[in-house]
């Protein structure tokens, strides 16, 4: 269930997962860096966070908006076939 070139917020695990490209999953905590705030969207490319307005990119989670100065944490997962887990 997560699309090609955006991704899903799971709340109650705190992490999101991202497709950038086709077979290519990315995983990262959902807590902002900036305040703390749990992220709550994937669109057009970016990790959203409702709080303060940062957003982090899909592909490494890396700041593309601020007041957010660091990246989200990559967290590790394994896929396999339409199961992803957290490990």
């Amino acid at each position: 269930d997560i699309p090609e070139g955006g991704g899903k917020v799971f709340k109650k695990e705190k992490v999101v997962v991202t497709q950038p490209k086709k077979g290519d999953f990315k995983a990262f905590s959902a807590i902002c860096t900036h305040q703390g705030c749990v992220v709550d969207r994937v669109a057009d490319g970016t990790i959203d966070c409702p709080c303060h307005g940062s957003r982090f990119r899909v592909t490494d989670g890396s700041v593309a908006h601020g007041p957010a100065v660091r990246p989200l944490p990559q967290r590790s997962i394994t896929v396999d076939g339409k199961s992803i887990r957290l490990t």
